[in-house]
């Protein structure tokens, strides 16, 4: 994700006119070789193996946390405390109550941020959102929306941070956040959810073989309500056999229909139910110049964007923010609801009930 980063940046500055230019100045690894090598390969001015030296830097502006989610409620309010900028991976924070110290202190700052919900800022997915604003499908009655990949699946697949519940959170903080976010972004307010976690891969191999105990979930399934009425269901899963990158989801009106899925990200499916009785199916909206964000990468539909473009227009969009233009960024706020909506189904799974959103 770090080298995600790191290109987003680079290949911004040569897609978009921005003023100022993003510089790649300072990275931080883990250690002090690991992030000179690191910086050698990505074009950074600068290393160094400890991230406070980062965000107290008088000439960073901007920091991007690309870590584990257990650090990046540490780095962000350091970040925040010294005026720096902050863009941040998602999940927000490994709990709840980091996210929420992480929204206050970017407020109390007036600091611009951001956080990596890359698939949001998909052209097709920005056209899912003006369909369903403008009334096209009618009144949305039901969003259903699954993240499945398959990385996890096999019970010998090592343990590793993602598997330490206060480091990660699994499948539900990992992938879940994604869906979660997405419908929240085309749909609107999650006010109650009922939710069941599920892990079934209960013991999984160490780096020295010896067998650890895994305290997350694998899986995590919850029905929804939306504030506007809407009923819905969202799934994650690494332990889905056979899909790479399952993000997928259905959004049903009263007089149509989206669908998507993120292995075909130049597409969204179309139903109309006011269309002639021949092409009374979905139809395939191909993403082309016309769609926002496609433009600044190719003038021709049909060339398939892909996912180091989308992260090029996140970061665009936070460079945005920060130089205080109008921004498409997803924020610390946006984030905090989105972790709000997790916990909610956890605490539904505990306590074996419907729980509101709070």
């Amino acid at each position: 994700m770090g080298r995600a980063h790191a290109r987003a940046f680079l290949s911004a500055r040569s897609v978009y006119v921005l003023s100022p230019a993003p510089v790649l100045d300072l990275i931080a690894d883990q250690d002090a070789e690991q992030a000179a090598a690191a910086a050698a390969v990505l074009g950074f001015a600068r290393s160094t193996g400890d991230w406070r030296r980062v965000v107290v830097d008088p000439d960073v502006d901007l920091v991007a946390i690309a870590t584990p989610n257990l650090l990046h409620a540490p780095i962000a309010l350091a970040a925040l405390q010294a005026g720096k900028a902050v863009y941040c991976e998602k999940p927000l924070a490994a709990t709840l109550e980091d996210a929420t110290a992480m929204v206050a202190a970017s407020e109390a700052a007036g600091l611009p941020t951001g956080v990596g919900f890359t698939y949001l800022h998909n052209p097709m997915i920005g056209l899912a959102r003006e369909i369903i604003a403008s009334g096209e499908i009618g009144e949305v009655t039901a969003f259903r929306g699954a993240h499945a990949e398959d990385f996890m699946a096999a019970a010998s697949a090592p343990f590793n941070w993602r598997c330490e519940p206060e480091n990660a959170g699994g499948a539900l903080a990992d992938l879940g956040s994604h869906i979660i976010a997405m419908a929240r972004y085309l749909v609107g307010p999650i006010d109650a959810v009922s939710g069941r976690l599920s892990t079934v891969h209960r013991r999984r191999p160490s780096a020295g073989g010896a067998l650890r105990d895994v305290h997350v979930d694998d899986q995590a399934d919850a029905v929804v309500g939306f504030a506007c009425g809407a009923t819905g269901t969202l799934s994650a899963s690494w332990i889905a056999s056979g899909w790479k990158m399952g993000l997928s989801f259905q959004v049903t009106g009263t007089k149509g229909s989206i669908a998507f899925t993120q292995e075909r990200l130049n597409e969204l499916q179309l139903f109309s139910s006011g269309g002639a009785a021949r092409t009374s199916g979905f139809t395939t909206i191909l993403a082309g110049p016309e769609h926002p964000g496609y433009g600044a990468f190719c003038p021709a539909a049909g060339h398939q964007l892909g996912y180091n473009e989308l992260k090029t227009i996140e970061v665009e969009a936070m460079l945005d923010a920060l130089a205080g233009r109008p921004s498409a960024s997803k924020d610390f706020r946006f984030a905090l609801e989105v972790e709000q909506i997790a916990d909610a189904i956890r605490r539904s799974h505990r306590d074996q009930r419907w729980v509101a959103v709070r």
